[in-house]
């Protein structure tokens, strides 16, 4: 530094100055969450290696810190060293001499004097200041109030390393950050299918916690096993006990907050199936548990005492969205006389009150209540006190999304904004709608002085595949963590580099690839209602609903395709490019999410074209040519049905080929329970397009010793929509016989 204490501290010399690469511009950085001040500095070889040191006492937070950073770099073949020649690390606290003195030597040319990091910096802010040695640059400085601050600090400087082993770099740029948000968080469903493996989750806190995401919220209805009551977990997809301390205990070294969220209200239909808990049930076998039954709250009260034992944080979480069963059985009466949003505050109320012993701020979901502005207001100031409203929105809003957030700030509630990755029920997860929603609702809520962001992704289908998520996980991570709006295309330009470590470009254009299919589909409105794509990918293309979703993806068909298979090529090619490439499994469920999109087309198409096929065929016969017309009967009857290369093979070996794939990429992530009924879904598929190999058959063996044809609707097949020709007769050649 420019005094120089801290080369006096680290007893350098000028002339051990790391050697200079070049120089950076803020954009040329492309981190992920982009800081709030960020002024480029010079470029620095890491040929030598790394060496990291702390000034002493190094306490035990931020020697893990710099533990997780070690990690990285031999992950990525840098040596962390004791070489002093090597380009340096050094972690300072601000309680010391030589962090305040990084800290305002940090500040802009011109600021006022200062020794000390301003409140709404403290909690969780850092600085990275270049660290001189005399007149050269010989590494990064870094100080913070906090470990969470050291912890973040070290994040950056991971992001700041470019490459690999000797060729690898350090951009040594001044950076002074702090986050806009408090807490920001993931939302992770662990209820409609899907349950992460502990392995996973690990990995899962580890990335989040890497992109300064502090909070996890794992969503349970009957996923969690219960000693107060153990009925209520299906063996093998349910998180144990001790998965549960585990978590916890592993989440808190990278300072996120596990919080449980278990529904109390609604979305409960697997518990109330149960008959021990019949009588807890609004209807019979339904979803919400009735206010008027005394079971329900001995269940809410067991639940969340259980909770409390395994996740000690300062939250939980009771749902209470979608309550659509409330007021259709037994508090119909209630619901009559005072109204169904009165029954709903109340029990919410009374679920509150009944957690208070447990010291927790209580969360809950903001759908169901806002539709009562007036009762909000007249709430009691001890429940506002008690609650956060997190208040979910997952498609981006033509303007603003003010209408979801005012009828709580009116009433003086604390609010949480919650968008979506917009995983649930598509092939792929819709990217272009998932980061307009949690820019635009981040944004928003920021506005309202919303002091935390829960990005969710949900697995509504039991489909939805973990690494096909990052890309919406991390830009919740940048929009929570960065004011104001963040920006899209300066994400775009970064993904690739920071998560797959891609200099290339090549994983962020497969990336908008695969974006542009997803809007495509979503713009032709090629969906299946309430199963989205994943609905138009298990779609009979035969079948009355298949023919009208044929109408709609026609037009677009080719173009989906081709963009599908760009992006496929573009991950093999970043791959032959740099075999290296991080978070391999994540390119491959790109990878797999693009062979899905690009079936999906190619399945309307082989489709339309076997429909084409036999309706030519019966053109043919009819016109009384067949026996010298090209193709003949038996060549277009082949076209749908042959062994080397049939349609209907084509359709086997495709759905067989995408089997083989998912099961391989759920497995990687997930715990095995569930997963049969998703490949039972292949399997049916499979098995209706390999009957029709066998009726067509039997419709070539009628051709070859009959030489008739039924008519298609006999095995399923529709007829064309429009006049089909005859096949050609060829002209004779003269001379010929």
């Amino acid at each position: 530094m420019r005094s120089g204490l801290l080369a006096l501290a680290l007893a350098f010399t000028s002339s051990l100055a790391a050697p200079l690469v070049g120089a950076q511009t803020p954009d040329s950085l492309h981190l992920i969450p982009v800081p709030r001040d960020v002024r480029p500095g010079t470029t620095l070889s890491l040929a030598l290696g790394v060496r990291i040191d702390c000034q002493a006492p190094c306490n035990a937070e931020d020697s893990f810190a710099i533990a997780d950073l070690t990690a990285t770099l031999a992950a990525r073949h840098i040596p962390v060293v004791t070489n002093p020649l090597a380009t340096h690390i050094f972690v300072t606290r601000m309680d010391t001499k030589l962090g305040q003195q990084t800290y305002a030597e940090s500040l802009p040319a011109g600021s006022p004097a200062a020794t000390s990091m301003p409140a709404e910096m403290q909690p969780e802010g850092y600085v990275l200041l270049p660290d001189r040695n005399g007149d050269h640059v010989g590494g990064i400085a870094l100080t913070a109030s906090t470990s969470a601050g050291v912890f973040y600090a070290l994040q950056t400087v991971k992001q700041l390393i470019i490459g690999e082993g000797p060729g690898a770099h350090l951009n040594a740029a001044t950076i002074r950050d702090w986050p806009a948000m408090k807490w920001r968080g993931l939302h992770d469903d662990l209820s409609r299918g899907p349950v992460d493996t502990l392995d996973f989750q690990k990995k899962l806190i580890r990335t989040l916690a890497a992109y300064k995401v502090n909070l996890y919220s794992p969503y349970f209805e009957t996923t969690q096993f219960f000693p107060s009551n153990p009925l209520a977990a299906v063996p093998g997809a349910a998180m144990s006990q001790q998965d549960a301390i585990q978590l916890v205990a592993y989440a808190a070294q990278y300072h996120i907050t596990v919080v449980p969220e278990q529904e109390a209200f609604g979305h409960l239909r697997h518990l109330l199936t149960w008959e021990t808990y019949a009588n807890a049930a609004e209807t019979p076998h339904g979803a919400v548990l009735a206010p008027s039954e005394p079971q329900s709250m001995q269940i809410i009260d067991g639940m969340f005492k259980d909770l409390t034992q395994m996740y000690p944080g300062p939250f939980v979480h009771v749902g209470a969205d979608e309550t659509f069963d409330l007021g259709t059985g037994k508090t119909r009466p209630d619901t009559d006389a005072r109204g169904l949003n009165a029954v709903y505050l109340d029990y919410l109320q009374r679920i509150v009150t009944d957690l208070q012993p447990l010291h927790k701020k209580v969360l809950f979901w903001g759908d169901i209540a806002q539709k009562a502005p007036d009762l909000l207001k007249a709430m009691p100031q001890s429940f506002k006190d008690q609650t956060i409203v997190v208040q979910w929105g997952y498609s981006p809003q033509p303007k603003n999304f003010d209408k979801f957030l005012t009828p709580y700030a009116d009433a003086g509630f604390q609010i949480w904004v919650a968008p979506s990755i917009n995983n649930y029920r598509q092939v792929f997860p819709n990217q272009q709608e998932a980061l307009l929603d949690i820019q635009q609702f981040t944004r928003d809520g920021q506005k309202f002085g919303a002091q935390g962001q829960l990005n969710t992704l949900w697995h509504d289908d039991g489909e939805s595949l973990a690494n096909m998520d990052w890309y919406g996980v991390l830009f919740g991570a940048a929009a929570a963590w960065q004011p104001g709006e963040s920006s899209i295309p300066a994400f775009q330009a970064s993904y690739g580099l920071q998560f797959h470590g891609d200099s290339s470009g090549l994983i962020d254009q497969a990336e908008n690839e695969i974006t542009a299919a997803m809007a495509l589909m979503h713009d032709a409105k090629v969906s299946t209602g309430g199963e989205g794509s994943d609905g138009v990918f298990w779609l009979d293309p035969w079948s009355k609903d298949g023919q009208a979703m044929a109408v709609k993806i026609r037009p677009i068909v080719s173009q989906l395709r081709l963009h599908a298979e760009s992006a496929i090529n573009l991950i093999g090619k970043a791959r032959v490019q740099n075999p290296n490439l991080r978070e391999s499994e994540a390119l491959d469920a790109i990878d797999f999410g693009a062979r899905r999109i690009d079936f999906l087309g190619l399945m309307f198409q082989l489709s339309d074209e076997m429909i084409h096929s036999y309706a030519q065929a019966q053109a043919t016969l009819a016109a009384g040519t067949w026996k010298k017309a090209s193709p003949g009967v038996a060549s277009l009857l082949g076209d749908l049905n042959n062994v080397a290369n049939g349609r209907l093979q084509d359709m086997t070996y495709g759905y067989s080929q995408m089997r083989q794939m998912y099961q391989e990429q759920w497995l990687r992530t997930y715990r095995p329970a569930n997963l049969q009924p998703v490949l039972e879904r292949y399997d049916f598929t499979i098995q209706r397009w390999i009957a029709r190999v066998d009726e067509v058959r039997a419709v070539q063996h009628q051709w070859s010793e009959q030489h008739t044809l039924p008519d298609p609707s006999q095995f399923g097949m529709p007829a064309s929509l429009t006049p089909v020709a005859p096949s050609p007769v060829p002209p004779e050649i003269p001379g010929a016989r």
